[in-house]
């Protein structure tokens, strides 16, 4: 059996270090046996792009595929020309999205735009890890430049809102690509929309001198004290390739991607009633938004291809994750950073100021912690958890899940770095706090050999009463 080589979100690594130019190579030659035909290729604003993309490009172009490369653009702008291009069997996006500038990596798209299933992504593997057979001199692939991506991309994501509306609400934005993959395509869509904007880290520079490509608070404290002093109506802010977006009010508040996600999934229902998907890190206050809207809500495991599958699976009207990750079906199955952009501003065209939706959302307290954890020791993590935790509701979707009377906690293993994350909600912000930290605690003492597990059972406090809810 071949070395599991991709995590939840592609194949990740140090470059130079765990994704090298070699390995690089040998997965275009693995992927071109599963693809075959035409695969398009895109990059996010990496410094190690060029290396990485050159050398898968030249793998599968050595066992007779040809190339299209769209250059830098967003990873929803990739799937959207794969998935609209029917003589396009795949697609290659070279991105880490989030992590540092170090890191980059692979992640491998269906014909049908969707991220490679899980099965797809077991061949490859199989295949790389064997001595692929290259084609005769004369069938080898070759290489294409393609330079309208980006703005086919923008204006299908018009298509889909009320452009009219927006242009004559008055709309003003600051704008953080993060120096990545939404450089471009991110100003032109405010710009069609008629959006006065202002931008910071709107140039391509993979270094990402301007702010980490993660869109957390703390690291968009530029954005946030610009959006407040300019009195814009919204702050937007794009991760390292763009497929997800999160959000600062009018009054320079940071949205976390949960009311986000309830806010637009109120939107959606408003039009059409039906199903929503997300995974069960998402907050409570997402099922309230839902039900209330008439919609039903399916929870999955995390991981946007998994929101993904389970929303064709059930005919869902919108999903997405709580990290800001939104997926709308009417332009594609995956998270798309412009869709929930031009979105979010027909909500605010709509149903006015963000500051004044996001304060009629019901409130939730939300701890996310994360403990240093090697791979090998995950499951055993998970094992000790369901063997110490006596209480509550159990679901084992991904990770643990135990749902408490007055809140719940998740502790999941990531799938793209050594590190276990710990959620803890309630409705008590000092019980979801107590949680997070008894949870970690049990984790971090697990994980050291030196420590003496002598924990008692966990009981829920009985400061609010809630009825669990089953999942």
């Amino acid at each position: 059996m071949a070395a599991r080589l991709f995590g939840t979100n592609g194949v990740r690594g140090v470059v130079n270090e765990d994704l090298t130019s070699e390995l690089a190579l040998q997965m275009g030659k693995a992927i071109g046996q599963v693809m075959k035909g035409t695969v398009a290729v895109a990059t996010d604003t990496r410094s190690s792009g060029d290396m990485l993309r050159t050398a898968i490009s030249s793998g599968l172009m050595s066992v007779g595929v040809n190339v299209l490369f769209l250059g830098m653009v967003p990873t929803p702008a990739l799937q959207y020309y794969v998935k609209t291009h029917d003589n396009v069997n795949g697609g290659i996006m070279i991105t880490a999205s989030h992590n540092p500038p170090q890191f980059n990596g692979i992640k491998c798209i269906s014909a049908d735009g969707t991220e490679a299933s899980r099965e797809e992504e077991t061949l490859i593997e199989e295949i790389y890890a064997t001595d692929v057979q290259t084609c005769e001199w004369d069938e080898a692939g070759t290489m294409d430049h393609v330079n309208e991506a980006g703005e086919a991309y923008i204006d299908a994501v018009l298509s889909h809102v009320d452009t009219d509306l927006i242009k004559k609400a008055g709309i003003t934005a600051c704008l953080d690509c993060a120096n990545g993959a939404a450089y471009e395509t991110a100003p032109l869509l405010l710009k069609k929309l008629q959006i006065q904007t202002v931008t910071i880290n709107c140039n391509a520079q993979g270094e990402f001198p301007g702010r980490p490509s993660e869109p957390t608070e703390e690291n968009l404290s530029d954005l946030i004290s610009l959006t407040k002093n300019t009195r814009a109506s919204i702050g937007i802010a794009h991760d390292g390739d763009a497929d997800r977006c999160v959000f600062i009010t009018d009054g320079g508040k940071f949205v976390s991607g949960d009311k986000s996600l309830a806010l637009l999934a109120k939107l959606e229902l408003s039009k059409k009633k039906g199903k929503v998907v997300t995974p069960i890190s998402s907050s409570s206050m997402v099922e309230d938004v839902v039900n209330e809207a008439g919609g039903i809500l399916i929870y999955t495991a995390v991981g946007s291809p998994i929101v993904a599958r389970k929303m064709k699976e059930n005919g869902a009207i919108f999903g997405g994750e709580e990290n800001g990750g939104l997926i709308f079906p009417e332009q594609q199955y995956c998270r798309d950073g412009a869709m929930t952009v031009a979105k979010m501003l027909e909500a605010i065209a709509l149903n006015g100021p963000l500051s004044k939706q996001v304060g009629k959302l019901p409130v939730y307290y939300t701890q996310k912690r994360k403990i240093e954890c090697p791979d090998n020791m995950k499951l055993a993590v998970i094992n000790y958890l369901k063997k110490t935790v006596t209480d509550g509701i159990m679901d084992s979707t991904d990770g643990l899940k135990i749902i408490f009377e007055n809140g719940w906690v998740l502790a999941r293993p990531s799938g793209t770095e050594p590190i276990f994350r710990i959620y803890s909600e309630s409705k008590d912000e000092t019980v979801s706090i107590e949680r997070a930290n008894l949870f970690e605690e049990k984790v971090a003492k697990f994980l050291d050999p030196d420590a003496e597990l002598n924990f008692p059972e966990v009981k829920p406090t009985e400061k609010t009463k809630q009825k669990p809810k089953a999942l």
